[in-house]
């Protein structure tokens, strides 16, 4: 039964699942050391060049499972020691140089970084280097080139550097906490925070519901995750950790298409405000752009907001497949609705924990959303909702002309044409994931048919309209 795209989630769950086994027994400080043990039982190294880097290693991980790095405002961190496999990368000579006689790339360098060898092929000196690419845009046959570092190519906003000792470096100034750089690192070296802790103490000190409720806030993402059971199942399984009520962020996102909607109709030309790294993207590269970004909360925030509204003393706890959602939860106008923020490899961590097979539970059944709230979770969705919603006030004389935008890289085109007053359309849906939510790097898996499962998600909701949905919230 495959959970999991890569080892190095598979690894990531291994320490998560121990760790919250220990919190729930409240032997969590005294099995700590035990930990690495369980992980690498063997004394031979499976990964690494010895089993003692191994658990170094998981060691570290303990403390990204326990919150991390208090003094670091990113819940993206870099894992140090795991951090030394790759090559430096960078601008490397290829095989294809021919060692011709006009040497412009000697020329082109002002750092000297540049030498013959004894065929008259060119080489880099590593160390006096500057990555200006000067060299490779001189030379005639495209013989240098550009190697980048798995992660650095991840990163579309150039967040990720090397630092002295050849390890990545996140700037916290760029960094939009997409996590794109958690995924594609082929060693693990990069992670993010998790709060798993908090949630196992929200469920502890409720107490059953005898002194507040517990609220599990679950994505529409989830339709394409666990795949080996049944979306009711999983509900079921959330049910048995102990969350006294789950709830579709579906709903939310229902709320979020109306103010969007009327936000839209307002002012003519709008961006989405639904993806918190688009939202981050724009506040750390496009300031003058924040007055098109939509007032409106989240899928997530909103849904928080109309619990806490209901039940203020309620523990509310979003599970979805983004890690920039633990970033957005701290926000002034965020937090006091929502209480922490799990991901779905969390989740699977957190049930596997207690020993819950979810394959074995019967089906719970949940309907809070409508179809275009669910569809929220694939690129396009927001569009088509706010197309809907539209529709459902009867506005005839505005002509929506939407902007999906697959990507951060996309987003960027975007807001340029903006600036530029060139843009062909007035609503900009921003991802940052391509493909939407469902490909969100807090993801069990990345499958192509994500998107068809949320499709088939939202056609089996009870509400077909945004109207219906939000009919029963008044």
């Amino acid at each position: 039964m495959r959970k999991f795209d890569t080892r190095i989630q598979d690894l990531k769950y291994r320490v998560l699942k121990e760790t919250a086994r220990r919190a729930w027994d409240g032997t969590l400080l005294d099995g700590i050391l035990d930990i690495p043990d369980i992980i690498i039982p063997g004394k031979k190294p499976t990964m690494r060049c010895c089993i003692y880097k191994e658990k170094a290693i998981v060691n570290e991980r303990i403390k990204l499972a326990m919150g991390g790095d208090k003094s670091n405002p990113n819940v993206i961190e870099v894992i140090e020691i795991a951090c030394d496999e790759c090559p430096v990368g960078g601008y490397e000579v290829t095989r294809i140089c021919r060692g011709c006689l006009a040497h412009r790339c000697v020329d082109a360098c002002k750092f000297g970084a540049i030498y013959l060898d004894e065929n008259q092929h060119a080489v880099i000196d590593k160390s006096k280097c500057k990555q200006c690419g000067a060299c490779s845009r001189v030379c005639p046959y495209g013989a240098i080139m550009d190697f980048k570092r798995p992660c650095q190519q991840a990163c579309k906003v150039g967040a990720i550097s090397i630092n002295e000792d050849f390890e990545a470096k996140i700037d916290n100034d760029k960094c939009i906490s997409c996590g794109a750089c958690v995924y594609q690192c082929p060693f693990g070296a990069i992670s993010e925070k998790s709060y798993i802790l908090d949630v196992i103490n929200h469920i502890k000190d409720s107490d059953g519901g005898k002194n507040y409720k517990t609220y599990a806030c679950v994505a529409p993402a989830i339709a394409s995750q666990f795949v080996y059971a049944k979306t009711g199942q999983v509900i079921s399984g959330i049910k048995e950790l102990g969350f006294d009520e789950v709830v579709e962020v579906a709903l939310g996102a229902d709320m979020v298409t109306m103010h969007e909607t009327e936000e839209l109709l307002e002012k003519g030309v709008l961006t989405s405000s639904c993806c918190p790294a688009f939202v981050d993207f724009i506040n750390k590269n496009f300031p003058d752009m924040l007055p098109y970004v939509s007032s409106t909360l989240s899928p997530m925030a909103m849904i928080g907001k109309h619990i806490k509204e209901m039940d203020p003393t309620a523990k509310v706890v979003f599970i979805g497949p983004c890690t920039a959602k633990k970033m957005e939860m701290k926000k002034e106008n965020v937090a006091p609705y929502v209480d922490t923020v799990i991901t779905f490899e969390e989740l699977q961590a957190l049930l596997d924990s207690r020993d819950i097979d979810i394959t074995q539970l019967e089906e719970t059944p949940i309907n809070d959303g409508s179809y275009y709230g669910r569809i929220f979770a694939r690129v396009g969705g927001l569009t088509d909702a706010v197309k809907e919603g539209i529709k459902e006030k009867g506005i005839e004389d505005f002509e929506a002309k939407p902007v999906v935008c697959d990507g951060i890289e996309e987003c960027k085109v975007a807001l340029l044409k903006l600036r530029k007053n060139i843009l062909d359309g007035n609503f900009i849906e921003g991802m940052a994931c391509q493909g939407g939510c469902v490909s969100g790097n807090g993801c069990l898996t990345h499958m192509a048919k994500s998107r068809m499962d949320v499709e088939k998600f939202g056609k089996e909701a009870e509400k077909q309209t945004i109207s219906d949905a939000l009919s029963e919230t008044k």
